[in-house]
């Protein structure tokens, strides 16, 4: 009987207790966790920011061992070491045909639903079914996932920073080289320098960015820019960073600005550091109620800015994650240095509280 750290009602302390889970049913595997990456978007189910009903196990970016595999399960097997995918990616609908397995159509159901492909349960607690969150609750000793959201490792690497790739570095570093048309020489502008922004700006450096400014409002985070390849920093307290980063780009702006928080303040000022013809890329999850507001002609058609957003980096997992892992083994890729603290489960509400403070990169639950 796996314990796993549960959402139990919408601002309410996260709960952690034993909980059943069942056999893998076909096409899905049960994953022994190794790590978990406490990540923002489970920070948003617990105060209501993301709307899927609790009670639910939290936990989307993991990584473990393959302990059993269901019927026709034939991509994996016992034993094989996995990376969670949070969008189950089928390689089959019309857009995994069009190499957006990122809007695959079969990860739309679990998102809403908190359930596994076909809307049912596997967790349960005295006798009733329990939703995990995305398709993966990575926040428990053990899970059941998809088959097709879990991607094996051939690269042995620890798995406090393989769990990472599941969500923080496949959504920052993919919108970087995935989502965004960075070219060699551009400068690039960062907003929001946590546990995603400092992968966005990994996947800048990667893409040949020559600029990279770093926007934050607190010092350790632009401390941690710096480390992870940003050539500038702003400082966000000490003025309208819009105004800062004009100053540094001659009033031109950013070739390419992400914005990585989700706030429609700061999704404003993203887009007005852009320069003309460049590109405002949208990768922080907001509230639903959250609008763009553009003029069409003059901040749109007569600045021809493309204003684009990012869902979980534009990535393929079959092939990113195993590109991703591969630059951490070649040195190229920044993984163990996003690590802030390694928790224990039960630590879970003060790795929230510290996330909200500001005071980590990443918090990783190591099992």
């Amino acid at each position: 009987m796996p314990r796993a750290a549960i959402c139990t009602a919408v601002g309410a302390p996260i709960e952690v207790a034993d909980v059943e889970l069942d056999a893998p049913h076909a096409g899905e595997v049960r994953v022994r966790l190794g790590a978990s990456g406490v990540c923002h978007s489970d920070l948003s189910i617990q105060n209501g920011t993301l709307l899927v009903a609790p009670p639910l196990v939290l936990g989307h970016e993991g990584a473990g061992v393959v302990e059993a595999v269901g019927d026709g399960v034939d991509t994996l097997q016992p034993g094989d070491e996995v990376v969670i995918s949070w969008v189950p990616q089928c390689g089959e609908c019309f857009h995994c045909e069009r190499d957006q397995g990122h809007l695959c159509d079969s990860g739309a159901v679990p998102m809403q639903t908190g359930g596994l492909l076909d809307g049912t349960f596997r967790f349960s607690r005295d006798g009733q079914g329990l939703a995990q969150m995305a398709s993966s609750g990575t926040f428990a000793e053990e899970t059941v996932v998809p088959a097709i959201g879990a991607v094996k490792l051939d690269e042995k690497i620890p798995m406090t920073s393989a769990a990472l790739i599941g969500c923080g570095v496949l959504t920052g570093f993919g919108a970087a080289t995935n989502t965004a048309s960075i070219r060699q020489g551009d400068t690039v502008a960062v907003i929001g320098c946590g546990g995603v922004g400092l992968n966005v700006i990994q996947g800048a450096k990667y893409a040949g960015a020559e600029r990279i400014i770093a926007v934050d409002m607190v010092p350790y985070k632009l401390d941690l820019a710096t480390q992870f390849g940003a050539t500038d920093t702003v400082d966000a307290s000490a003025g309208d960073p819009v105004g800062q980063v004009m100053e540094l780009t001659g009033q031109r702006g950013a070739d390419v600005a992400f914005e990585v928080i989700g706030l429609a303040q700061t999704i404003d000022q993203t887009i007005s550091m852009t320069r003309r013809g460049g590109q405002a890329i949208l990768v922080g999850v907001p509230k639903m109620d959250v609008m763009v507001n553009v003029p069409a002609f003059f901040g749109v058609v007569l600045m021809e800015k493309t204003i684009k957003g990012s869902w979980y980096g534009s990535s393929n997992v079959q092939t990113d994650v195993p590109k991703l892992a591969r630059l951490y083994s070649e040195g190229h890729l920044k993984l163990d240095e996003l690590v802030s603290r390694t928790i224990a489960l039960d630590d879970v509400n003060e790795a929230f509280a510290a996330m909200e403070k500001g005071e980590v990169a990443r918090s990783v639950i190591a099992f």
